[in-house]
């Protein structure tokens, strides 16, 4: 099973100094959602889960199932 929090914080740490803002924009996501996958509070759509890995130049593996 994922692990909402460890996602979240794998999450945080790859935007680094990014704005959510950016991020979310580049992935295809709105803020509001990014800030929850951040917080733990929901996780991604595997098709978003995808674009996010790509973003970060990471495997979905690497991001979600580490």
């Amino acid at each position: 099973m994922l692990n909402k929090e460890k996602i979240g914080q794998i999450l945080t740490d790859l935007r680094g100094e990014a704005s959510r803002e950016e991020v979310a924009k580049a992935v295809g996501v709105s803020v509001s959602a990014w800030q929850m996958y951040e917080n733990g509070q929901r996780i991604p759509k595997d098709e978003v889960k995808v674009r996010i890995a790509s973003y970060f130049k990471k495997t979905v593996g690497e991001i979600f199932y580490s």
